[in-house]
């Protein structure tokens, strides 16, 4: 199966929280998509979908307070969550879709 990374971010309640989360851009196939979740990554998809994007813009979203403000097309799909309180901590699962079985990037943070 796929590996999985994980990371910890901290940040404070009130606070905009950024939770990194990037690929590298293939020259070939270009941008792909990707979802952020609630709890650990899932075998596919993303649980609890916060954010969805196709590779150039978010295609869903569950609410306005979860933001990707990175440039998408160069790969940055950090996830920015406004004024965080305290029900947002818990893990944050970033799955990007690599073409191919099992290729999926998975980080959970």
């Amino acid at each position: 199966g796929p590996a999985v990374s994980e990371l910890r971010v901290t940040g404070e309640v009130g606070q905009n929280i950024t939770v990194p989360c990037s690929y590298t851009v293939n020259e070939k196939s270009g941008t792909t998509s990707m979802c952020w979740g609630r709890g650990p990554c899932p075998a596919s998809k993303c649980s609890e979908t916060l954010v969805w994007t196709d590779g150039w813009k978010v295609t869903y979203q569950s609410h306005s307070k979860y933001l990707l403000r990175g440039k998408l097309h160069a790969g940055d799909v950090s996830l920015t969550i406004i004024n965080a309180k305290e029900a947002d901590s818990g893990t944050y699962c970033c799955r990007v879709e690599i073409p191919g079985l099992f290729n999926d990037q998975l980080t959970n943070l």
